[in-house]
């Protein structure tokens, strides 16, 4: 099986300021992806919701090792990532169409993007020296 992180963009002030029902309605559709990607074969091997991007770290490492952190996120903009899944799947195409739950109108209406979905690589992708 391959494995494949879904990714979830989110406007977090959208999100913030979302009413508790539409949370919920939210929350919902999320749980629903959760039994349909088991109902078909799908296996989430991993997933969170995460914090506010107020609440990252960014670390960077200087050409002598020397480690820097910083607080919040490395881009300034309305979009951050908002949680993730992890799958493992043979059928891709199947995955795709379960992820319009997650990218449907209640995503849209949180002011969040398109949901990505990217493959990970596997020991079989790697070139051995």
């Amino acid at each position: 099986m391959k494995r494949y992180v879904i990714l979830l963009p989110g406007d977090e002030s959208a999100w913030e300021a979302a009413t508790q029902e539409h949370r919920d309605a939210v929350y919902a559709r999320h749980d629903e992806f959760g039994q349909q990607l088991r109902a078909h074969g799908h296996t989430v091997v991993g997933g969170a919701e995460l914090t506010h991007s107020r609440e990252a770290k960014l670390v960077r490492a200087d050409a002598d090792g020397k480690v820097m952190v910083s607080d919040g996120p490395f881009a300034e903009t309305a979009e951050q990532l908002t949680g993730y899944y992890e799958v493992e799947t043979d059928d891709l195409e199947d995955l795709l169409q379960l992820v319009g739950l997650v990218a449907g109108p209640d995503h849209d209406r949180a002011g969040m993007g398109g949901v990505e979905v990217r493959r990970v690589i596997g020991d079989e992708d790697r070139v051995s020296s």
